[in-house]
């Protein structure tokens, strides 16, 4: 019987944003692509650094372990390099006993159009065109940020992930109008439209799939500290907060954490709650998260940004 995707939480991954490929990216981009493979082929046997989106990888594969025999997430390594190159990746996986079988190394051919045959919810790389790409075939994805990674030696004991909340988890129409016609025509129009869910955004499906997620595994965890803890990190304030919550309510998903912060600082809130990934669509908030936890942004779609 054919291994059916569909029935798990899906990541894509690429080798960059697994692992710390900084040096190898520099050789790429400088002494080109020859370089590049004949360095990998010689330090083929090297186990590479965890990078950014490490933690989270190896947390989100630490949900199989909750119950025997159960699965319920699997992660794809969807990556540039070709089969030649990638067994340093195979190897260091190995090395760290992560539990990740699939893969696919298309030798520098762009990987977005591969993410929907693996059923992928979130794919997260350190290629900005690629992760545009995925963007723009309706695929939740981030580009990942040099920055810490968690300390494997001493793990968090949840997956926590936060989530910017206009152009992440709702859609950019309010945002827009914050951008073209001000605060108050903003705070006006939230007002007028606070019965009325917001639309989804590009990860309000992976919000659904991690709410269900929580649910599923609620009952296990009765006496003991959940295993998903969610937040919701937003610019937003009051008044502009009701229709979030009121969404939210409708979307019967769970956020154990909101901020309304109303122009705080995110990187100060983001270093209390310490996640293993922060998403977030502008870059000076991406910059800020960057330097205390790991971050990802979420590009616009280019029809989009047309419009804005």
């Amino acid at each position: 019987m054919p291994y059916d995707l569909s029935n798990y939480l899906v990541i894509g991954v690429s080798s960059r944003a697994l692992f710390d490929l900084s040096l190898e990216n520099e050789i790429y981009e400088n002494e080109g692509l020859e370089a590049y493979c004949r360095y990998q082929l010689d330090h083929e046997n090297d186990v590479l650094k965890p990078g950014t989106g490490f933690a989270l990888i190896e947390a989100i594969l630490g949900i199989n372990d909750i119950e025997a025999g159960v699965r319920r997430t699997e992660v794809v390594i969807i990556s540039r390099n070709s089969a030649d190159t990638s067994l340093r990746i195979s190897n260091s996986i190995d090395n760290y006993r992560l539990d990740i079988t699939r893969a696919a190394f298309t030798g520098g051919e762009p990987v977005a159009k591969y993410l929907n045959a693996f059923e992928v919810d979130l794919f997260l790389s350190a290629t900005e065109e690629d992760v545009q790409a995925a963007v723009e075939s309706n695929v939740a994805a981030g580009l990942i940020y040099d920055g810490p990674s968690h300390n494997r030696e001493d793990p968090l004991k949840q997956i926590r992930i936060a989530f910017d909340g206009d152009a992440v988890l709702f859609s950019k129409e309010s945002e827009m109008i914050y951008q073209q016609q001000g605060l108050e025509a903003f705070i006006a129009h939230e007002k007028a439209n606070a019965q009325q869910p917001l639309p989804e955004g590009p990860f309000a499906k992976l919000l659904k799939t991690l709410s269900f997620l929580q649910f599923d595994l609620d009952s296990k965890f009765a006496q003991n500290q959940p295993p998903i803890r969610t937040a919701l990190v937003t610019a937003r304030n009051s008044p502009a907060h009701e229709r979030v919550i009121r969404t939210l309510r409708t979307w019967n998903v769970r956020i154990d954490e909101t901020f309304f912060l109303g122009g705080v600082p995110k990187h100060k809130i983001l270093e209390s709650f310490a996640p293993h990934i922060f998403f977030d669509d502008q870059h000076q908030h991406c910059e800020g998260a960057a330097q205390v936890v790991p971050t990802a942004r979420v590009p616009h779609r280019d029809d989009e940004t047309k419009t804005a």
